[in-house]
This record gives C-alpha cells, structure tokens and sequence, in this order.
C-alpha cells in the first residue's frame, strides 16, 4: 500500500488536489477539513470510510464530505483518480476573494514543493 501521487493546482480561489491511485490497496489517510467539500472520483473506484463508515464509489461520481468527518479513500482499482475541490478559505472559515489570492502558478508550485519534495 501507498499513499497516492498527488498534485496540485489552483485557479483564482478554487483548489483542485489531484490523487492518482496507481495501485489496488493505495490509500490517502485518514483526516478532517473545517470545511465541507467535494471530492470528484473521475476514473475508477473508491472505498471512503467516514468516521468509520464505508461506502463503495464507482467513476464518474461527486462525492460530499461534510467538514469535521474523518475520512480516508481507498483505491479499489489500479489507475482510480480523485479530486479534492474546494475554495481557499481564511482561518476564519471565510471564502478568500479571488483578487486576494496570489498569482496561481506561484501558489501552485509553492504548494507542490511541500506536497512532493525533491
């Protein structure tokens, strides 16, 4: 088992984390959000365990998490890709304005430097 290969973009102030499960077993852990999203299972299928609880996904599929759930996915097919989307939000919950936000390729690579350090 590993954790999947992810990379990150942004435009104005939509995130976008891409998962790309390359194996069967693959899983990005447990974790919690302070706020609701959407994860967007685009090719192949997922087991998202909610505090516990599992439920079996099959491409194409917008998936809710409600925010403050611990949640982990699973890949259960070779090659599966998911998206976590969400606004960027303040500290406060708040939806940062797109004005506020930097420059997308900027926030972009900075995020992937920590994501995937070379």
């Amino acid at each position: 088992m590993s954790q999947p290969i992810v990379q990150i973009n942004c435009v104005s102030n939509l995130f976008a984390r891409m998962m790309y499960f390359e194996k069967t077993g693959d899983k990005e852990l447990g974790h919690t959000h302070a706020f609701d999203h959407l994860t967007l299972l685009a090719k192949g299928k997922l087991r998202v365990s909610i505090n516990g609880q599992d439920t079996e996904f099959q491409a194409p599929q917008m998936i809710f998490i409600k925010a403050e759930l611990n949640h982990e996915l699973t890949a259960l097919t070779d090659g599966t890709v998911a998206y976590c989307i969400h606004a960027l939000r303040e500290p406060s919950g708040d939806i940062i304005a797109p004005e506020n936000v930097p420059q997308a390729e900027e926030l972009t690579a900075l995020v992937n430097s920590l994501v995937n350090p070379t």
